[in-house]
């Protein structure tokens, strides 16, 4: 369980364009769960986001991981939070040109120190899994869109975290390709992660895939 207790995150303080993009937020993330965060651009989403994979720190407020609180840890900690609790999908796929797709997923593993024969197979598993084995040798930018995304997902994947972040995953995959990445989700859910998911568009938050809905707006939770 994720929990938010009264979390504000203000850029720029005390700076004549301080903006505060998150207004005190109160919200319990349940595990196994899929969550999606409603609401335009602007509304807070990523931040809210980036705050909950411990990529930044809120302004005020606590979060807690199961029953750790985390705000307060040093960021050495945060960093070892991040790598094996969250996987991150983002917009964008932010696959590195000139590496194959298979060095793109084996990434994040790297710093934790497991034999490197090990971390290959898992990703081979990951890459056949996910329905595109063949691709493990070929560059990313060879790569279709629907390709990449899988990519991004074993990527996402490969230090088997609790909990998946997709921020507007689909904000550049047309329908057929959002439809396949629900249904990547949605298998994923049944293995047991936590989904937590930003999005305005109707096919995620309207999905089977969805659990609950928090609708947020100009930095507030409306529901």
């Amino acid at each position: 369980m994720i929990k938010l207790v009264e979390i504000k995150k203000v850029f720029n303080a005390g700076k004549p364009n301080e903006f505060a993009a998150l207004r005190g937020i109160s919200l319990t993330i349940e595990d196994g769960r899929a969550t999606v965060i409603k609401g335009p651009s602007g509304s807070g989403k990523t931040t809210l986001l980036s705050l909950i994979g411990c990529m930044t720190r809120p302004t005020e407020g606590r979060i807690w991981l199961g029953d750790r609180e985390i705000t307060s840890l040093p960021e050495r900690f945060l960093t070892e939070i991040r790598r094996k609790t969250f996987g991150f999908i983002f917009q964008q796929p932010n696959l590195i040109k000139g590496l194959t797709a298979l060095d793109n997923i084996l990434l994040p593993a790297l710093p934790l120190g497991e034999p490197y024969a090990d971390i290959r197979k898992r990703g081979m598993n990951l890459l056949e899994r996910l329905r595109i084995g063949p691709k493990a040798s070929s560059k990313v930018e060879w790569l279709s869109g629907g390709e990449a995304q899988r990519v991004t997902v074993a990527r996402a994947l490969i230090n088997d975290p609790s909990c998946i972040i997709a921020d507007e995953p689909t904000a550049h995959l047309d329908s057929a390709l959002t439809q396949e990445l629900l249904d990547i989700l949605q298998e994923l859910k049944r293995d047991g992660k936590t989904l937590l998911i930003s999005s305005h568009d109707p096919l995620v938050y309207d999905s089977q895939a969805a659990d609950r809905v928090v609708n947020v707006r100009d930095g507030r939770v409306e529901n």
